[in-house]
């Protein structure tokens, strides 16, 4: 069984990179002279910071939240066992004191427990209130639960401060998982364990703030004078919501919001940038986890030929797409993982060189037996919501025609989101554009939910597993042997030769063409310090300080 597959509750996962709006990608001053619609947007001068966003949580329950707008939100109130120095991948204890004991089996973890901590309500917190909290994320199975559900076999507080963690299977990246954002410590008064049973609308943990308002356009963080670590730089903070990036652009430019994070169109994010170059606020770039790539779907013809796969990855010119439709907003990434990784190996630009190898891309169909009278069709598709990944088909389409004397054709194809997501997994789109949220940060969860196949064969691809969900059907015995000893790998030297023998195999097959890795622009006003996002791309409010 996959620990991560991903199922329709993973599909979920596989978000749009941007919110855009309408073709206001196109024209860069298209979106500069709206109004801003909501007037309760105005940064304040007490000491509180007032944050901008687009984005609308769901929930503020942790045991059912599994998207950003969420979980950022969640992230400021709590504490994890585990979390992430600003701009490290590298975990350090929270709430635990140390990492893990690992047995020599790899299966049982036992962690020292903080004592001093108390939550918002008064609450004591220790090894026991910890165990809740983790169970409680497992047995009330929301959308995330299958993040420990499907590794935990039990949880028992072992001491005061000690719990101890049994896994059914060894897995070397497990203390990753207790940094997601979703397993904070929780009030054993405040919530009840049980099926479905959750608090959308409170949160009641042991972070640096407490909610003190949840409204449908605002919430209100107010400082948690007892917290154990230390105190927020700012006086609290006010989190506006507004309904468009226009509306978000726009209430920055006339400072009525302190910070603006989430979301903000390419053409919106290269006007900031350009008036902050002039003095007039702070733009705070920053290196993302998000992974853009084409899904190759090896049994649909003329894909199931590796050759073909090769060949596409040999033509793809990423500094093309770059500039044509990300204004220069990403990085390069040659390989499913990305640079923020010590195990990442640019294997792509290894075997196919920087991009735009048009030269080889011709070699490799012409081996296929493909020529122009004969030429290779491939039908590309992209959610039409997106229109990120609309122009990014154009230029792939472009390309190929500029550049492949015909024996490569590029159709362009557009469905609706939700269909598109519900059909990848039944093989019915050659090739897709996707985007990949991490999970938790580790090279794992870039490899197993997109190689990994529990049923299948070499004929007949994947028919079961993450290689199926993710669209590319992609099977071979030898990467789930890969796959499973880095997961079993303590020593991380070795894990890491494992990780670059899969990258070969990945760069060579080609189930997968890795086209940009996201970067991640926050604007501040001037006066604003201490601005950061963590790993998982949370901006942390409690460095915030003007």
């Amino acid at each position: 069984m996959s620990l991560f597959s991903l199922s329709v509750r993973r599909q979920g996962r596989i978000r749009l990179l941007f919110s855009l709006l309408c073709i206001c990608i196109l024209l860069v001053s298209s979106c500069a002279n709206n109004q801003v619609t909501n007037p309760s947007a105005s940064a304040s001068g007490n000491g509180r910071i007032t944050i901008g966003t687009t984005a609308k949580p769901r929930t503020l329950d942790p045991a059912d939240a599994y998207e950003l707008s969420s979980l950022s939100l969640v992230y400021n109130m709590s504490d994890r066992l585990y979390t992430y120095a600003p701009g490290s991948t590298k975990l350090k204890p929270e709430l635990a004191t140390a990492l893990p004991t690992v047995s020599d089996d790899g299966l049982i973890y036992t962690i020292p427990i903080r004592q001093g901590v108390v939550y918002h309500d008064g609450t004591k917190f220790d090894a026991k209130a910890m165990e809740f909290s983790l169970r409680r994320f497992i047995e009330n199975k929301g959308k995330p639960s299958f993040l420990l559900s499907d590794i935990v076999e039990s949880v028992k507080a072992t001491g005061d401060y000690e719990l101890t963690i049994k896994l059914k299977q060894p897995f070397a990246a497990f203390p990753s998982l207790l940094a997601f954002s979703g397993v904070p410590a929780l009030s054993p008064k405040a919530y009840e364990i049980g099926e479905g049973k959750f608090e959308p609308n409170k949160f009641v943990g042991t972070g640096p703030y407490k909610l003190t308002k949840f409204g449908t356009d605002s919430l209100t963080f107010d400082v948690f004078d007892e917290y154990w670590g230390e105190k927020p730089l700012n006086k609290g903070v006010n989190v506006q919501i507004l309904s468009s990036g226009v509306n978000l652009y726009n209430g920055f430019r006339k400072q009525g919001v302190d910070v603006a994070y989430v979301s903000l169109d390419p053409d919106q994010v290269t006007s900031l940038e350009k008036m902050s170059k002039e003095g007039k606020w702070l733009t705070i770039p920053n290196e993302g986890s998000v992974v853009s790539y084409l899904t190759l779907n090896r049994n649909q013809k003329p894909l199931d030929i590796p050759e073909v796969r090769q060949a596409i990855a040999a033509m793809v010119d990423r500094k093309l797409i770059y500039d044509r439709v990300l204004y220069g907003q990403a990085q390069e990434v040659y390989s499913m993982i990305p640079t923020t990784f010590d195990v990442y190996k640019p294997v792509f630009k290894e075997e196919y060189g920087e991009g735009g190898n048009v030269e080889k891309a011709k070699e490799l169909l012409k081996k296929a037996g493909f020529s122009q009278e004969n030429p290779a069709v491939v039908e590309v598709w992209y959610p039409s919501s997106s229109a990120t990944r609309s122009l990014t088909a154009l230029v792939l389409k472009a390309l190929a025609k500029k550049t492949m004397d015909g024996i490569l054709v590029l159709d362009v194809n557009t469905v609706e989101s939700t269909s598109a997501f519900k059909n990848i997994g039944e093989g019915l789109y050659p090739a897709f554009l996707l985007d990949w949220y991490p999970d938790f940060l580790d090279a794992d969860n870039y490899i197993q939910p997109f190689l990994s196949c529990q049923k299948g064969s070499p004929e007949k691809g994947c028919i079961e597993g993450g290689s199926q969900s993710q669209g590319s059907f992609f099977y071979s015995q030898k990467m789930n042997k890969l796959i499973d000893q880095q997961r079993e790998e303590q020593d991380p030297k070795k894990r890491q030769k494992i990780f670059a023998e899969i990258q070969e195999i990945l760069a060579y097959e080609v189930p997968y063409v890795p086209l940009w890795q996201s970067k991640d622009y926050v604007f501040a006003q001037n006066g604003i310090t201490g601005v950061q996002l963590d790993a998982t791309q949370n901006l942390i409010y409690k460095n915030i300080k003007k």
